[in-house]
């Protein structure tokens, strides 16, 4: 594709012959993904998209460090109401609160934290008492 346009050439026209020739020579061929359907084709159009696609592979946030530990300890509560044994409510719990006490000794930037350690037993407390309700 570094040949320029001819003068007097229709870019159309051009353009056509470059993917014409190409084809004929067999660049398209081969190409991975070929007969799959395109990811995300059914979504609404997001300008955003590869960067977002980017920041998931790369395991990165868009959130400031005070915000990611807040969603980190909501996600945590969560998964700790939907553990299977004490142990991993105690596990799950125990790991977010040394993350919640390391940004209390060393706030973090952006918005205020607004967090304290979790009280680990009065959630294993309230976990049991779901399971014995059940």
């Amino acid at each position: 594709m570094t040949e320029r346009k001819p003068a007097g050439v229709s870019f159309e026209t051009w353009v056509d012959r470059q993917i014409r020739e190409a084809e004929e020579r067999g660049a398209f061929a081969d190409l991975p993904g070929a007969g799959k359907p395109i990811p995300g084709l059914d979504r609404p159009y997001d300008a955003m998209w590869w960067v977002k696609a980017k920041m998931e592979r790369e395991g990165l946030s868009a959130l400031p460090p005070s915000l990611a530990l807040r969603k980190a300890a909501e996600d945590a509560r969560d998964e700790a109401s939907r553990a299977r044994s004490e142990a991993e409510v105690r596990r799950v719990l125990t790991e977010v609160n040394e993350r919640i006490r390391e940004a209390l000794a060393r706030p973090p930037e952006g918005p205020p934290l607004n967090l304290e350690p979790f009280d680990i037993d009065a959630i294993v407390a309230e976990w049991q008492a779901e399971r014995r309700g059940r």
